[in-house]
C-alpha cells in the first residue's frame, strides 16, 4: 500500500509546537500548505518547511530555501533581517525553544499514519546491536519468505535497506527525516518490519522521538562515548540508552547486563517485558534461556529453551559473545510470533561483513576481522579469542577514534596488552584531531606494560606487516573499522577497502 501524505498546513505546524510547549512564536494569518519537510537547502522544493538546523547551518542556505520556493522556515532566532539585507523577501518563521524536538514533532506530524503499517524492532546496547540486527532480519525473512511476503528492512551501522535502495550507512541512527524517508520507502514496497539500531546519542536528541517500537531491545551497557560531544558522563549514557522503553511495546531485557535492576525498573514502562540469559546450570530464570554452548570449526552451537519448547541452534560466526547477541534477536523473534523453525533456520544462514569474520592466513595463521572499537567489545573478543583459540599466540592491529571516545586511547590498549604479544597502532578514523598525537597517547599504555608494538600509520601496511611477522599458528586481529570502507580524516570520509578486503588483496600477493 502506498502511503500518501494527509494535508498538513502551517497553522497545524504552529498549533502542534504550541501544544507541546515549544513555540516562542509565529507570524499569524498564514494558511499555507506544507507539501515537503527538509533542512537540506538543495533538496528544497516549493512549499517546503525548511528547519535551520546544525551547528554547520549558515544564514546562506535559509535565503537558497527562500529562493527555491521554501514555505516558511522553524528556527530558535529570526533571520528577517538578514534575508532583506541580502535583497530576500522574509517568509514567516515558526520561532521555536528547541530545535532537535521541533523536528521530530512536526515530521510525526507530516507523516501522520505511516508507521501504523510498519511494526518497528529497535536494539540499543554498548556492543552488538548490528550484528542483532542482521540476525534478527534474517529469522524474519526465513518467516516472511514462507508466506509470499516482501523481505524485511533495516538500518544498521554498516548499511540501510528499505526496499527501494541499499545503502552504506553512516549513522547508526540517521537523522528524523532521513529515518522517515526510509519509513515511506519500506510502507511504499509493502514491507511490514523493519529492524533497526538505536543509538544512545539518537535517544539523546530526539532523532527517534515519536517512534513506537513492537519491540525494543537491551543488549548491554558499558563505559563508551563519554566525550565533550556525546555523552557528558556515563550516567547520561545510560540514561539515553533507557529512554528506548518508553517508546516500546515489548522490553527485551539481557539478564547478564550490568546495571541490570536499573535496566529492568525502566522496562518496566513498557507493556511487556520479556528477558533472556545464559546459564551453566538451568537455575537462571528468564523467559529464554541458553545452555551448552559450543565452539565448532563452523561457527558455534547451543541450546536453548522457553517455557514452552527446547531446541538447539547454530551460529555461522565464532566468539561465545554471539550467543548473547542471538538470545537478543530470539527473544525478539518470540514477541513478534515467529515459528521455531525460522528461528533456526535464520540463525543459521546470518552473516554480518566485519563481524567476527574469520579468514585463513599462510602457515596456519587465524585472522579475525572484527569492527570491535571499545572497552566492552575488546575485553569481549579477546576474552573469547584466547578462550576460543587456547595456546595459540595474538597479535593484533588496531587505532583509536579522534574528536570523539577520547577514553578509547587508553581503554583498548589497556584491554590489548593482557592478551597480545605485539601490537599495531594504526589509524582510525581520526577526523580533526592530528593522528600521531592519537597514536602517541596509544603506544604511551602499550610501552608502560612492556609489550612489543609498531606504529604504523598507513592502515594496509599495518595489516600487512602483522599479518607478515605474526608467527605460525597465530591468531591476527584486524580491529575497530570492520565492514566500514571510509576513514574520517578531517571532516572528509574518504573512500578505503573494509577491513577484510584489505586482508584479502595482501593474502592473494602472497
Amino acid at each position: 500500500m502506498v502511503w500518501t501524505p494527509q494535508t498538513t498546513t502551517l497553522a497545524d505546524c504552529a498549533n502542534l509546537l504550541l501544544e507541546q510547549g515549544n513555540l516562542v512564536a509565529a507570524f499569524e494569518g498564514h494558511e499555507g500548505l506544507v507539501t515537503q519537510l527538509s533542512y537540506d537547502s538543495r533538496t528544497v522544493e516549493s512549499g517546503a518547511l525548511f528547519f535551520c538546523k546544525g551547528a554547520h547551518f549558515k544564514p546562506e542556505y535559509l535565503a537558497e530555501a527562500v529562493g527555491a520556493g521554501a514555505l516558511a522556515y522553524v528556527s530558535e532566532r529570526s533571520y528577517s533581517e538578514y534575508l532583506r539585507s541580502v535583497g530576500v523577501q522574509p517568509i514567516p518563521v515558526l520561532l521555536v525553544k528547541q530545535m532537535l524536538p521541533a523536528i521530530a514533532d512536526l515530521a510525526a506530524l507530516w507523516y501522520r499514519g505511516l508507521l501504523d503499517q510498519l511494526t518497528l524492532v529497535g536494539f540499543t546496547g554498548t556492543k552488538g546491536k548490528t550484528t542483532t540486527t542482521y540476525m534478527l532480519r534474517a529469522i524474519l525473512d526465513s518467516w516472511l519468505r514462507e508466506q509470499g511476503k516482501s523481505e524485511s528492512a533495516w538500518l544498521s551501522s554498516i548499511e540501510n535497506y528499505d526496499g527501494v535502495a541499499r545503502t552504506r550507512s553512516l549513522l547508526t541512527t540517521e537523522d528524523v527525516l532521513e529515518l522517515y524517508v526510509h519509513f515511506r520507502n519500506a510502507v511504499d514496497s509493502a514491507i511490514e518490519y523493519l529492524v533497526m539500531e538505536v543509538s544512545s546519542q539518537a535517544l539523546k536528541y530526539d532523532r527517534t522521538r515519536n517512534l513506537r517500537f513492537a519491540v525494543a531491545g537491551f543488549l548491554n551497557i558499558g563505559e563508551d562515548h563519554i566525550s565533550p560531544v556525546e555523552h557528558a558522563s556515563h550516567e547520561d549514557y545510560l540514561a539515553s540508552k533507557l529512554e528506548l522503553f518508553k517508546q516500546a511495546n515489548t522490553a527485551v531485557v539481557n539478564l547478564d547486563s550490568d546495571e541490570l535492576n536499573r535496566v529492568l525498573k525502566a522496562a518496566g514502562e513498557s507493556e511487556q517485558v520479556l528477558t533472556f540469559g545464559i546459564t551453566e546450570d538451568g537455575t537462571q530464570t528468564a523467559t529464554l534461556l541458553a545452555s551448552e554452548l559450543e565452539s565448532t570449526v563452523s561457527g558455534l552451537s547451543f541450546v536453548a529453551c522457553t517455557q514452552d519448547w527446547q531446541e538447539r541452534f547454530t551460529l555461522p560466526m565464532a566468539g561465545q559473545f554471539n550467543v548473547g547477541n542471538a538470545l537478543a534477536a530470539l527473544t525478539a523473534a518470540l514477541a513478534l510470533g515467529v515459528p521455531v523453525a525460522h528461528m533456526q533456520r535464520g540463525l543459521a544462514t546470518c552473516e554480518v561483513s566485519g563481524r567476527m569474520q574469520l579468514i585463513t592466513g599462510p602457515d596456519d595463521k587465524l585472522i579475525i576481522v572484527d569492527y570491535a572499537h571499545n572497552k566492552m567489545s575488546f575485553e569481549a573478543i579477546f576474552s573469547t579469542v584466547a578462550s576460543e583459540y587456547p595456546g595459540r599466540p595474538i597479535v593484533c592491529v588496531f587505532g583509536a577514534t579522534g574528536s570523539k571516545g577520547s577514553e578509547r586511547r587508553l581503554d583498548l590498549p589497556a584491554v590489548a596488552v593482557a592478551y597480545a604479544k605485539r601490537i599495531y597502532i594504526t589509524e582510525d578514523d581520526p577526523g580533526e584531531e592530528p593522528q600521531a598525537q592519537i597514536n602517541q597517547q596509544i603506544a604511551e599504555v602499550v610501552a608502560a606494560a612492556g609489550v612489543a608494538h609498531d606504529i604504523i600509520e598507513d592502515r594496509d601496511v599495518a595489516i600487512a606487516q602483522a599479518i607478515r611477522e605474526a608467527p605460525a599458528g597465530s591468531v591476527v586481529l584486524i580491529l575497530g573499522k570492520g565492514h566500514e570502507t571510509v576513514i574520517k580524516r578531517g571532516r572528509e570520509a574518504v573512500p578505503v577497502p573494509s577491513d577484510a578486503e584489505r586482508v584479502k588483496r595482501q593474502l592473494a600477493g602472497w
